[in-house]
């Protein structure tokens, strides 16, 4: 099962006791208080989907002191279930990484009816949430320390992006984008670990990778472990890529490559997997790439094909992964993006933005 990126709760008898457009007071509970701090801290995200007026809703967060908390806000009188589809639209991410937190068991039924991949819980249950394993990362990193900032920021770009008179190029390119890629190092593994578990929809293989395993590939000549972060004139997004690749003598497989679902719209995908398969094209040999189909990641192979790689049949050392198919670098990839500007870093010892 997915780990839980993202909290959405109701508002009224959830959050805050009592119902706020009858004039209750409407204080928000202790233990919700903690929950919501306490799963902050782990980088898990926090978002609304609750019945009533949007501005009323919104001004009591912020007059209660936890508006900042909340990563997407949705207050209607719609369905909940139609309002937690379009929370995951907005943070880029799976239904099946929500979790729903609601007093109402018609709510709850009908959420868990429409989204059976969402996992609902009543409110009464809120402060044990952060005693689920589903809730509980095995480390904290400091990117997830920073998730609900990097988010953020990312509101602040889809602000100006919805006010921006040119098209989606032009606002891209206004963006100043750039990739930094570089090998990986002992203090990159712990968010290099995290990313295998959290991200499914940018991610060739769905491989996940231990902290050990990946400390012994990042120690052998055979293999090469890439992190890749990403900055713009609006902040840092940290490391939101991850690429692993086998060497084989001159040749190499692509065995993994992944970027975080936050950077979804910004067209890096192919970049990176461009950056990776250039690399093995200076070493004379040639570049191969794995890639595992899985319900979300068809892009990846969208990315794949757009970066110059066609699928081969699978034959000795290149054998495809089960359920998989193995693609080959052609040497004719499609245009690098002009609004993003790749730097090739150095390994770091520090730890990772």
């Amino acid at each position: 099962m997915a780990t839980v990126k993202c909290v959405v709760w109701d508002l009224d008898d959830t959050v805050w006791d009592g119902v706020l457009l009858e004039s209750d007071a409407a204080v928000p509970k202790d233990e919700v208080i903690h929950t919501l701090n306490v799963l902050d801290e782990r980088g898990i995200l926090h978002a609304v989907a609750s019945r009533g007026e949007y501005r009323p809703a919104l001004a009591h967060l912020r007059a209660s002191g936890i508006d900042d908390l909340f990563s997407a806000v949705e207050v209607s009188w719609g369905r909940k279930s139609d309002a937690v589809l379009r929370i995951a639209e907005t943070l880029g991410i799976g239904v099946d990484t929500i979790a729903f937190v609601d007093n109402d068991p018609v709510e709850l039924a009908e959420v868990a009816a429409a989204l059976p991949d969402v996992r609902c819980f009543r409110a009464e249950q809120s402060g044990t949430l952060p005693n689920l394993p589903d809730l509980t990362p095995g480390t904290v990193t400091a990117d997830a320390r920073a998730r609900r900032r990097y988010y953020r920021s990312e509101r602040e770009r889809s602000v100006a992006e919805s006010e921006f008179a040119g098209t989606n190029e032009e606002f891209l390119a206004s963006l100043d984008l750039v990739m930094t890629v570089r090998p990986a190092t002992p203090a990159d593994l712990d968010r290099a670990e995290e990313l295998t578990v959290r991200t499914h929809q940018l991610n060739t293989t769905g491989r996940t990778f231990g902290l050990v395993e990946l400390q012994q590939m990042c120690e052998s000549e055979r293999y090469e472990v890439l992190v890749a972060s990403l900055t713009d004139r609006y902040g840092d997004y940290g490391t939101i890529g991850l690429a692993v690749t086998e060497l084989r003598g001159d040749d190499s497989v692509l065995h993994l490559l992944l970027m975080s679902c936050r950077v979804i719209s910004r067209g890096v995908g192919a970049a990176l997997i461009g950056y990776v398969a250039d690399r093995a094209r200076r070493r004379g040999g040639r570049s191969f790439a794995e890639f595992v189909p899985t319900d979300v990641n068809r892009v990846m192979l969208v990315a794949l094909r757009f970066a110059g790689f066609a699928p081969v049949p699978a034959t000795g050392d290149t054998d495809a992964p089960v359920h998989g198919i193995v693609l080959e670098y052609t040497g004719s990839p499609a245009r690098p993006p002009t609004h993003l500007r790749i730097v090739a870093g150095q390994s770091q010892a520090g730890a990772s933005p």
